[in-house]
Order: structure tokens, then C-alpha cells, then sequence
């Protein structure tokens, strides 16, 4: 008899856990708190949707469970994630080993996905936000703002928090917790920062390459280099996300943050000195924010050469902001903290404490780098706890 599988939750972790649940012969039904699945899934990737990543490596993640990880990407890595979606119809290209669909865009691989919920016959029962869960022996019985579902198995993959607007309100954690599972403390991660200095309206708007390196009372916790953001608030842009998460556990813990960015990161400091001296040597004429002309941006060498509390040197080398906040869940792109997977079978997905529960996506405490590396997340998880939950023991 086939098992009825309850999916919380219409997001990738949640689409890909009811059609392989559904391929493995269960009987399924997602409840989704909005109107209709998938929402979240058109703003990745800058709706391009980078669905994973060739360079798939466990230290990619952020976790308390490291070894969790390792053993979710064994059962099912970024190879297994292409030949899925081939098996949708969606080509796959490679640009520096982010993977996109070949159109490259995010609807596109929604709609792959909602025509495959189709074809398993799956119903998607929307603007059902679950309001309780139990499990009364071998049932579970899931209270919604309309009805109460009952099923011998749930999936809960209701996402985190990071962009509520999409329908990651964190009401997930809420339901996990009450059934006995610890909550890592969730943070905001992939996120932008802002900046205790008043001095970023001048250079809002302007885009350099550099690195950031982010210390937390005096401790260097996370660094990393590209394309910086500079904003009216603050620092944005992929180097500042493939840190941020570090920047907010250090917040959250109480502790001065600050942001040391190096904008001539392919210089040493000494290689720095040496040029610069060159530079005036050669080029007497020019003068004030002209020196730094061809080297940056006008308004951030004009800022450099006004200093800021050191030589011009430290001023490229170490522009050194205190980070008072991140720009919060509102605008996060994926969550860090979640449920404590040391209370989840890395094999399954299955809770240890609740038989039947199985967890999928973001709620889980494992955040990954920008790059494709959460949507993987989103389909190993999410295949792995759909295959087991239909009561599969051995993988295809």
C-alpha cells in the first residue's frame, strides 16, 4: 500500500521531495502557505536560476554537522542534480562551473517542475499555511488555516526565513521545535552589510574589485574577492554575501564587527608602496583624486586621497568600516542556523526523535556559499527525504 506523504512546504527542497516521493510510488500532496509553488525559485540566480555548481565540495557548506553534509552529497551530488533536470527537458550550460538551464531562466525550470507535478498526478493544495502538527500513532495530523490533513509521512521543507515576502516566514522551526528538535540560532547569510560611517553616500553606486575580510574583535573569521558593492548603507556584491554570514553570528554574539577592504587586492602592501612611488614619480602632474585615476573608481579615489585616519596606503590597502547590522532577512538570500542535524539521519532525512518526519531545504542548519551550492542543497535533501518517506530502501 502506497504511503501517504504530506509535503510542507512548495519550494525546491519541497518540489523535488513530492515528485520523487511520487516516482517512488507514494501518494502525495504539498500544502503551500502562498498561492501558488516555487515563488522563491524565479529570484535565484538573478532569475537566471544557477541550480548548482561543478565544484560540489562539503567545505562549501556552513553547518554544525559537517559530516552530515558530506554523507547528503555522497547520496546525491551536482551530477545527479543535472541528469534530473535533463530528465525534465532542461539542458543544462556551464559558465565557470555555476550551472544555469540552458535559457537561462529561473521560469523556465518553475515550470519543468510544475508540469512534472502534473504528470505524478501530485495536488498542490495552496494558501494552506499549517498552524499545528501531530503525530498520533502511526498518523500525523497537520492543522492548516482550512482544514486538517492526516498522512503516514510529512516532509517538512518550509524553507527559513530569508525573503518572507516569498513565503519563508520561519514558521517551520517553529513546527520542529515543538515536536522536540533543537534550533541552531537562525542568522541571516548571503546577505549585504551595513556600515556604522557615514561616509557611503559619496561613493554609493560604484562597483571595484576587492577583497573583503571580515574581523570580529580583532579575529579574521572569513575572507574573499570580487566584485564590491559600495551602497548608501553599506557593502554589497559576492564577496561581501560569501562572508556576511560570519559578520552576523559575530553580531548576534554581541561582538565589534568590522570590514577591512583591500581595493588593489592583487598588490601586496609592499608592491603597493613601490607603485605608488613610481606613479608620482612619472606622473608629476597629477594631482588629488587624479593620482588615482585608471586605479579606481572617481569617487572612491577621491575618498582614498582624503584618507580616512591613515597613509593613502591604508586607505587602499585597509579602508577599515565597523559593520553595525546585516540588511536583515527581508533581504537575505538563505538562512544560516536551522534544525540541529545531529537529531536527522544523513542518510535518510528522517528525524531520529519523530518516525515518519523527514526534513528537507534551507530548515535544515546547513547554509551554502553563493554559486548554485543552497539549490543543491534543496535537491539532495529533498530527493533523499522523498525517496525514504515512499518507503524506498535501496536507490535506483
Amino acid at each position: 500500500m502506497a504511503e501517504k506523504i504530506l509535503v510542507i512546504g512548495g519550494g525546491a527542497a519541497g518540489l523535488m521531495a513530492a515528485i520523487t516521493a511520487a516516482r517512488a510510488g507514494g501518494k502525495v500532496m504539498i500544502l503551500e502557505a502562498g498561492e501558488r509553488v516555487g515563488k522563491k525559485l524565479l529570484t535565484t540566480g538573478n532569475g537566471k536560476c544557477n541550480f548548482t555548481n561543478l565544484h560540489m565540495e562539503a567545505d562549501c557548506y556552513h553547518t554544525e554537522q559537517p559530516a552530515f553534509v558530506e554523507r547528503v552529497l555522497e547520496q546525491f551530488n551536482e551530477k545527479d542534480a543535472i541528469a534530473f533536470f535533463e530528465s525534465l527537458g532542461i539542458s543544462a550550460r556551464v559558465k565557470n562551473g555555476y550551472v544555469y538551464p540552458r535559457s537561462e531562466q529561473a521560469a523556465s525550470v518553475l515550470d519543468a517542475l510544475r508540469l512534472e507535478l502534473d504528470r505524478c498526478h501530485i495536488p498542490v493544495a495552496g494558501e494552506e499555511k499549517v498552524q499545528g502538527m501531530e503525530q498520533k500513532g502511526r498518523q500525523f495530523q497537520v492543522r492548516t488555516s482550512r482544514s486538517v490533513y492526516t498522512g503516514s509521512r510529512v516532509i517538512l521543507a518550509a524553507g527559513g526565513q530569508a525573503v518572507p515576502k516569498t513565503g519563508s516566514d520561519g514558521s517551520g522551526y517553529a513546527l520542529a521545535a515543538k515536536l522536540g528538535h533543537r534550533i541552531v540560532p537562525v542568522i541571516p547569510a548571503l546577505v549585504q552589510l551595513r556600515a556604522k560611517e557615514r561616509i557611503f553616500k559619496s561613493i554609493a553606486g560604484v562597483r571595484t574589485q576587492a577583497r573583503v575580510r571580515i574581523l570580529a574583535d580583532g579575529e579574521l573569521l572569513a575572507e574573499d574577492t570580487g566584485e564590491l558593492q559600495l551602497t548608501e548603507y553599506g557593502i554589497s556584491g559576492i564577496p561581501v554575501f560569501q562572508v556576511s554570514r560570519h559578520a552576523a553570528k559575530a553580531l548576534m554574539e554581541k561582538k565589534q564587527v568590522k570590514a577591512i577592504l583591500d581595493f588593489l587586492p592583487e598588490m601586496t602592501e609592499a608592491e603597493t608602496i613601490t607603485y605608488l612611488e613610481q606613479r608620482k614619480q612619472n606622473h608629476p602632474n597629477l594631482q588629488g583624486e587624479q593620482f588615482l585615476q585608471g586605479l579606481l573608481p572617481k569617487k572612491l579615489a577621491a575618498l582614498c586621497m582624503k584618507g580616512t585616519g591613515g597613509s593613502l596606503v591604508q586607505s587602499l590597502k585597509q579602508f577599515t568600516v565597523e559593520i553595525e547590522d546585516t540588511n536583515g532577512f527581508a533581504n537575505a538570500q538563505v538562512c544560516g542556523g536551522g534544525v540541529d542535524m545531529g537529531q536527522v539521519s544523513p542518510v535518510s532525512c528522517e528525524s531520529k526523535l519523530v518516525p515518519g518526519l523527514y526534513f528537507a531545504g534551507e530548515i535544515l542548519d546547513a547554509d551554502g556559499l553563493c554559486g548554485g551550492y543552497n539549490l543543491q542543497w534543496a535537491w539532495s535533501t529533498g530527493y533523499l527525504a522523498g525517496f525514504h518517506a515512499a518507503g524506498r530502501k535501496v536507490h535506483p
